[in-house]
């Protein structure tokens, strides 16, 4: 089974209309609607932000320019409560004009990103993709070392651009005796921060992070909430009585 790939490639710039905030130790340190997407690989971007929206108390200029792979770099860091943090890098000679002036900022090196007045998680949201919840009729049945799992005819389908579809079930649809509670927390820039994991043991043993549920997803996949779904990648999938294979990646 396939679906629709990357839409741009790596390399590619675009400007970014929505206004782009940052927090450092409780309080707003880069404030900007100039920001422009990069994308350094094809399936996601990250927003490099002019300089002069960057609180210059808290940003440290290397002193040395290194190659990057879009142009000339110089490696900067954060002033925060804890000293400093390496924190990317800033375009001194770019390949692309659109980045003159701007610096990359790595996503861990900031307390939290806000999209307007929205929280965002992990990475910028790709403006080329949609994220659709859609209710369905498909017949799902998921088990694993021949284990059956859950099986529903009224999943909630997500479909994402680049990834393959994930079907969720109502708890209701689920067999909980084989699921063990885990303590793994992930977050989606589209979907927002799960509330649970599960682990999964059959007779072949356990195997850790199947299943995660999100109880309050982000408004635009709000159909998802309170249901389950499985790692496709790690279980055994029929949809509507056929067999499908299972996909060769490993995002929630």
């Amino acid at each position: 089974m396939s679906w629709p790939g990357p839409p741009v490639a790596a390399g590619h710039t675009a400007p970014c209309p929505r206004r782009v905030r940052a927090r450092l130790d409780g309080r707003v340190v880069l404030d900007t609607t100039r920001a422009v997407y990069l994308w350094e690989w094809p399936y996601y971007p990250r927003w490099c932000v002019p300089v002069d929206d960057v609180d210059p108390a808290v940003l440290v200029d290397g002193a040395a320019t290194r190659p990057g792979p879009f142009g000339t770099v110089r490696d900067v860091a954060l002033r925060a409560g804890d000293g400093e943090r390496p924190a990317g890098h800033r375009y001194v000679d770019p390949d692309d004009p659109a980045l003159a002036g701007t610096v990359a900022l790595t996503w861990s090196a900031l307390d939290a990103w806000f999209e307007e007045d929205e929280q965002v998680h992990v990475h910028p949201r790709n403006p080329y993709a949609r994220v659709d919840a859609v209710r369905s009729r498909r017949h799902v049945r998921v088990s694993l070392d021949g284990v059956l799992l859950a099986e529903s005819d009224a999943p909630v389908l997500l479909f994402e651009t680049g990834l393959p579809t994930r079907y969720y079930l109502d708890p209701t649809a689920v067999d909980p005796t084989h699921l063990e509670p885990s303590d793994t927390v992930t977050a989606c820039p589209y979907k927002g921060v799960t509330s649970r994991w599960w682990s999964v043991r059959t007779p072949g043993g356990l195997h850790p992070d199947l299943a995660w549920r999100y109880d309050h997803p982000d408004p635009a996949v709000a159909r998802i909430a309170g249901l389950v779904a499985f790692y496709d990648e790690r279980v055994d999938v029929v949809l509507d009585g056929v067999p499908q294979p299972r996909p060769q990646t490993h995002f929630a």
